[in-house]
């Protein structure tokens, strides 16, 4: 196992917690350090035992560390970037927890110069509906998949120590092109949170909308849960991977439609067949993710 003498986590929430947790359950790293924008939050993880310490800068929190996790929205990674560059020393590894890749590897880029080799993208697929240090837990990686895309400048030796923190947290890590994880996870993770985001709100915007709350049940708890995301991480996250967002999006209005014909001819069997189609699909997939004897 690899050991960790100082991890700095900048951003203690969910994402950032978890990690933080999960390396001291695993007595992977001597001293675990938190940055981010709110005194509270930081003095709250120290109480809780997600950090041992808050630092007061980042020439503080750098000194001597071993990796550095930035665990905030994606739209704010350019900017602390520019702030921690001056002070990243040349063996502190840099990473992230972003949903998207290709803007944070710019942001990088343009940041980090010649220091880019140090940074190794990542992408922990192990979110949930709530957010904040309250809900950091030590096993939320456990068995979750880490997709991490290096960099060409990334020299292996640098991968392995990313890969080896993720899979400490018990984390199964795979490797994807920059491109090739924007364009899947614009599919599979954004698309469906952009619209529960939406039904919610075009149901809360009629005039009945109470009495339609006040009969929503199951199935509306299950296809909105996600809609009670963090608001500011998804707004950056939409924003960050529109292009790549919107061709989903013009295709699922695209099966929305064949879907509005098949109904409003009441084709019966053209609509249990694609329910069936989906059903089967669906049923395969949770098949394909469940432990041995779930």
């Amino acid at each position: 196992m690899t050991r960790f003498r100082k991890v700095v986590v900048c951003g203690v929430g969910l994402i950032g917690g978890s990690f933080a947790l999960a390396l001291k359950a695993a007595k992977a790293v001597d001293e675990v350090v938190g940055m981010g924008r709110s005194r509270a939050t930081l003095d709250e993880a120290q109480r809780r035992g997600v950090i041992d310490r808050s630092a007061t800068g980042w020439e503080d929190a750098l000194a001597g560390a071993d990796l550095v996790l930035l665990a905030m929205p994606v739209g704010q990674m350019e900017i602390v970037m520019h702030q921690l560059a001056p002070h990243l020393g040349p063996l502190t590894l840099l990473t992230d927890g972003g949903s998207t890749k290709q803007d944070v590897i710019a942001a990088a880029r343009k940041a980090l110069g010649g220091k880019i080799n140090q940074f190794v993208p990542a992408h922990p697929i192990a979110g949930a509906e709530k957010s904040g240090v309250a809900a950091a837990q030590v096993d939320l990686y456990r068995g979750k998949r880490v997709v991490l895309t290096p960099l060409q400048e990334n020299v292996p030796a640098n991968v392995e120590k990313v890969r080896a923190a993720w899979e400490t947290c018990g984390a199964k890590v795979n490797e994807l092109a920059p491109d090739e994880h924007d364009s899947i996870f614009a599919a599979v993770s954004h698309l469906p949170h952009l619209l529960a985001y939406a039904l919610v709100h075009e149901l809360a915007g009629r005039e009945d909308s109470e009495q339609l709350f006040s009969f929503a049940a199951g199935g509306f708890r299950d296809f909105t849960r996600i809609a009670s995301s963090h608001p500011e991480m998804w707004r950056d996250i939409c924003v960050a991977n529109r292009s790549a967002l919107i061709r989903e999006l013009d295709a699922f209005q695209g099966e929305l439609m064949r879907t509005r014909v098949l109904l409003a001819s009441a084709d019966g069997a053209g609509l249990e067949a694609m329910f069936s189609s989906a059903h089967a699909r669906r049923d395969a997939w949770l098949e394909s993710i469940s432990p041995p004897g779930e």
